[in-house]
């Protein structure tokens, strides 16, 4: 070969391997970690330790001191108890069906045992956080979801169909409410739903469960009869305080991100359950001559649960609305309704959750402001919406109801919902767990 070609080959070698290697870098997609935030991971794992927050000690507390002293650690176990059972269902099938490719109504097995999850994975929902972050902050929502449903059948449900009850609901309704709501191809979030933190998904799906359970099961012995007193004012107050914070982790972190949209939502939660708990202790002082300390935590309560399907599409202004609209019209499902109809929902589950996230998500449709998440309501315009929030509020409602009568009746005929008449007289934390507050 000629000595003058090897220099000039050489170079076109170089150039070429160069050009190859460039090529190969251009086709090449990053990993999925390459676009992980760490910023917007500290905020979900915050998140989801504030909504984990909200069942223990949170909701535990607000419950257990709500019912008779010979019932509070039944009480206290039911949110305990859950929050186990839930975390290893929805390890096992939940998130996956919940939250991976499916049709409109399910999602896929992809996730089955979380299976192929890995410190890369991300889901296209929540792309700038690990998928195991994200799995876990769902996994928080889904359980106190099914255990804010036992503020309605306190004091007179078996431990073992409770059991049964909350795995059975959360795969049959929660689930399926959560993918046609949230899940990719998703009907309801297809066709426009605004939910932002679970208006429809978390508070009307308990609501309406607890009300169907409490109508199965009957009211409690002595209902109507005999006073049934809070025995404990103290840990309410203390566990709807735990609530309104960890709130922040539940609407705020719906944002995915630490990002503009988590801040609206922080302010719009703060606004709206302040307005909310001052509404219902006004109300209450003017029928009821004093405002009370259950009224008042009831109203903040009702204030959280009506602002969480708005918190990422309203202003301050909307969200003000909103909370005024929740502590009054909650006030007077959680007092007068009830007792003009006659269904014995022990803690208000119903009144509360189901009115609550039925009034924030219709508002929802009318206070959404385009600017913020990019939808427009009716003051914006955009009659429609209303309609569409309509559709998202009773396809929850009626499937929810029927699919939860169908399990309680099926539970009710093999093992039995409820506890003997004795067991109920001596109260269920000695009868079901042989303990008792001294």
């Amino acid at each position: 070969m000629n000595k003058r070609l090897v220099p000039i080959l050489s170079g076109v070698l170089a150039l070429l391997a160069s050009a190859a290697a460039a090529a190969q870098t251009a086709v090449t997609p990053p990993s999925p970690s390459a676009f992980i935030n760490s910023g917007d991971n500290a905020w979900m794992l915050t998140s989801t330790a504030l909504v984990l927050m909200m069942t223990i000690p949170g909701l535990a507390l607000f419950y257990g001191g709500m019912v008779r002293k010979k019932n509070v650690l039944a009480t206290l176990m039911q949110s305990f108890a859950i929050t186990c059972l839930v975390t290893v269902l929805w390890m096992i099938a939940g998130y996956s069906l919940a939250f991976t490719a499916g049709n409109p109504f399910i999602g896929g097995l992809s996730r089955f045992f979380l299976a192929g999850m890995g410190l890369d994975s991300v889901n296209a929902l929540a792309p700038t956080i690990p998928e195991t972050t994200y799995m876990c902050f769902q996994m928080t929502f889904a359980i106190i979801t099914p255990a804010l449903i036992a503020g309605s059948f306190a004091d007179r449900m078996k431990f073992s169909a409770l059991l049964w009850f909350m795995g059975t609901w959360l795969l049959l309704v929660y689930v399926p409410i959560a993918h046609m709501v949230w899940g990719p191809g998703g009907w309801l979030g297809g066709d426009g739903v605004l939910d932002y933190a679970g208006g429809t998904v978390v508070h009307i799906n308990a609501g309406v469960a607890g009300l169907v359970a409490a109508l199965v099961m009957g009211k409690r012995l002595g209902y109507g009869k005999e006073p049934m007193p809070p025995h404990n004012l103290t840990f309410t107050l203390i566990g709807a305080s735990l609530l309104w914070v960890g709130w922040f982790g539940f609407n705020a972190g719906s944002a995915g991100a630490a990002n503009d949209r988590a801040g609206m939502a922080m302010a719009a939660t703060q606004i709206a359950t302040a307005a909310a708990a001052l509404a219902w202790m006004f109300t209450e002082w003017a029928a009821k001559g004093k405002p009370t300390v259950l009224g008042t935590c009831s109203g903040a309560v009702a204030g959280l649960v009506a602002i969480t399907p708005a918190s990422g599409f309203v202003g301050p202004s909307g969200a003000l609305a909103i909370g005024i609209a929740a502590g009054m019209v909650c006030f007077w499902t959680a007092v007068y309704m009830k007792e003009m109809i006659g269904y014995d929902d022990s803690l208000d589950a119903f009144g509360v959750h189901a009115i609550g996230g039925a009034l924030g998500a219709i508002l929802t449709g009318v206070f959404a402001v385009k600017a913020i998440g990019g939808t427009a309501g009716v003051l914006e315009g955009n009659i429609g919406q209303l309609l569409i929030q309509a559709k998202g509020v009773g396809v929850t409602v009626v499937y929810d109801a029927v699919v939860s009568f169908v399990i309680l009746k099926l539970i009710d005929m093999t093992i039995g919902l409820r506890v003997s008449e004795e067991q109920e007289r001596e109260g269920l934390d000695i009868s079901l767990h042989g303990e008792q507050v001294l």
